[in-house]
């Protein structure tokens, strides 16, 4: 592909650059890239490679914007909440770079529409932020020879890795199997430095610019750690495991899988449910002078934010060992900010053996703040 007037203008410092040049800049012109996820990671990795030129943009998402997302996924805007982020984040790529085609798949990434959508990109860049779409993201990659750009962060530490290449690991060498559900909190649960996925994905963008024009050193057998406050790096090298299920010399997985089952995100069909109530449903029995005793798991930082009156504090490190000071003959309801947390506290109470009703506050205090008292604050 060659470049026209307008876009030398436009790129004439990595024309200037003899390590990217005209033929590094075509290269990004041809190039198609898939972003899956725009929110933390996706943003800037969108933005970056607009701008750079990158000719074909793909960008995979299911969800809308949401004031929280504002804090660090800065490809949106105040205006776009309530908007499908893909949508929003084509509007700001063509605000950058109206040159670029964006491609949108309002969708999850499923095993059933991953190889399809895959297929039709040169390099993935995976900006999710969970564990099942990480590994389907992964195996699909291996499966039709997409090079993988990853990217993660919790809290204040991120990480960036170039998996699925010629010789190098995959995600799976690294994380043979994911950790048990709930070990790890999401960020909506965890909290993140809102600049942390800026710096994470801006890094994942300076990866794919590179496999595209060739001839630099990509983190590929490499692990990048950042973290943001001690504000140090570090790097682990990676081997490719020849016992690896998907990549390596005798694989036993040659087709993408139940990740939800893989993650341990399903319940077994013999396991019993945890019983919910919803915060209307909750107000009601209140109404009627129903005895309920609150059991608030959060941490005190987290109380600082919103406090419950009348819980009783219990972080959910401190349950089994206290559940005596909890009244077997009152309704327990368990509270979080979600209602995630929460369940794996009533699970290690039954496994204790306590033999009181627990209740998991479905959607946790953000549903109570939501739908009940809206003076308090949702976060």
């Amino acid at each position: 592909m060659t470049l026209t007037n307008d876009e030398i203008a436009r790129y004439s410092r990595h024309l200037l650059l003899p390590e990217i040049g005209v033929e590094g800049q075509e290269k990004l012109k041809a190039a198609k890239v898939l972003i899956v996820g725009t929110g933390g990671l996706g943003a800037p990795l969108a933005l970056y490679l607009a701008a750079a030129g990158v000719g074909t943009i793909g960008l995979v998402d299911f969800d809308v914007v949401d004031e929280s997302n504002l804090q660090r996924q800065i490809i949106h805007s105040t205006r776009d909440v309530g908007r499908p982020k893909v949508a929003s984040a084509k509007d700001r790529i063509k605000g950058i770079n109206p040159l670029v085609n964006v491609v949108t798949h309002n969708a999850m990434l499923t095993s059933q529409n991953a190889l399809e959508i895959i297929a039709a990109y040169d390099i993935i860049a995976d900006g999710t932020d969970n564990f099942q779409t990480r590994y389907l993201v992964n195996d699909a990659c291996v499966f039709l020879g997409k090079i993988n750009v990853y990217g993660s962060v919790f809290q204040f530490e991120g990480q960036a890795s170039v998996f699925g290449a010629k010789d190098g690991p995959c995600y799976r060498c690294l994380y043979p199997s994911p950790p048990p559900p709930g070990l790890v909190p999401s960020c909506a649960e965890g909290g993140v430095m809102g600049v942390l996925p800026g710096i994470i994905g801006t890094i994942q963008a300076a990866e794919t610019i590179k496999l595209i024009v060739g001839g630099a050193k990509p983190l590929v057998g490499r692990l990048l750690i950042f973290d943001a406050w001690r504000m140090t790096f570090r790097e682990l090298k990676l081997e490719k495991e020849s016992e690896c299920p998907v990549c390596g010399k005798n694989p036993t997985i040659r087709e993408l899988i139940d990740y939800e089952q893989f993650c341990g995100l399903k319940k077994a069909p013999d396991s019993k449910p945890i019983d919910t109530i919803t915060a209307l449903d909750l107000k009601k029995r209140l109404d009627n002078g129903d005895r309920i005793q609150f059991i608030d798991i959060r941490e005190p930082h987290e109380r600082a934010i919103v406090k419950f009156p009348g819980a009783l504090v219990m972080p959910l490190g401190q349950l089994v060992r206290r559940m005596d000071e909890i009244d077997p003959s009152i309704d327990a309801v368990f509270l979080c900010k979600i209602g995630r947390r929460s369940i794996l506290g009533i699970e290690a109470l039954r496994e204790a053996g306590y033999a009181g009703k627990l209740l998991n506050l479905e959607d946790g205090l953000n549903a109570w703040a939501r739908d009940v008292d809206t003076s308090m604050p949702i976060y």
